[in-house]
């Protein structure tokens, strides 16, 4: 976990044993009055319907492409999830529900779904384009497709090596879903920071996103 003045950050796999068990610990350990979760408006309430997740993203504002991304990723999301028997999401909806249990403030601090997903099928390149196609094809049928175990949150170095990789071979999916999206979230951190001065906050992140966020978060104080 990362600290920032009255800000603990803790680095999640969505689909992970090991998450779900670390969010109640932290909850319990720290004790927040508010706990800030990498979620939009909209995945939120995909996370905590009863609905279908497809029934509650709003597809009218997004384009086809964007339609199309998100039901790639959804797609490959579920597919490992079945190796670790934990659905999408459930790091965030363990925190959810602990909150609501405990009477804790849940903030949203992520920019909304359909913003970043029509900025990446306006901006990717066809390069990329063709590159993630070729892999998504061939996904079900790569053998051994993680090298670390599904079921913890990898270690920081394997973090670190697979957003290098991203963001030399894939440049603009790595700025749109990775390096604006820490931006925002430090953003709406620091917000919730200076205006809960008195209050512990508990910020629940993919472990990728984690030690940008804090570095984000610095830069916006300088």
């Amino acid at each position: 976990m990362y600290r920032y003045k009255n800000l603990t950050i803790l680095g999640t796999s969505h689909i992970a044993k090991q998450s779900v068990i670390e969010v109640k610990k932290a909850i319990n350990t720290i004790k927040p009055k508010i706990i800030a979760l990498e979620l939009d408006k909209d995945r939120f309430l995909a996370l905590t319907s009863k609905k279908k997740k497809s029934s509650i993203i709003k597809y009218r504002d997004l384009s086809f492409q964007s339609i199309l991304f998100n039901l790639i990723g959804s797609y490959i999301e579920k597919k490992l999830s079945k190796k670790t028997g934990f659905i999408p999401g459930s790091d965030m909806k363990t925190a959810i529900k602990v909150a609501k249990t405990q009477n804790i403030k849940v903030e949203l601090i992520d920019q909304p779904i359909q913003i970043t997903l029509n900025k990446l099928t306006s901006q990717i390149t066809r390069k990329e384009k063709l590159s993630l196609i070729k892999e998504i094809i061939f996904f079900p049928f790569v053998k051994n497709k993680t090298e670390f175990d599904l079921n913890k949150v990898p270690s920081t170095d394997i973090i670190e090596k697979l957003i290098k990789e991203t963001q030399e071979k894939y440049p603009t999916i790595h700025r749109i879903l990775v390096k604006e999206r820490n931006l925002y979230m430090a953003k709406a951190l620091y917000k919730i920071i200076n205006t809960n001065q008195d209050k512990k906050i508990l910020a629940i992140v993919g472990a990728g996103h984690k030690k940008e966020i804090i570095g984000e978060l610095k830069s916006i104080k300088n």
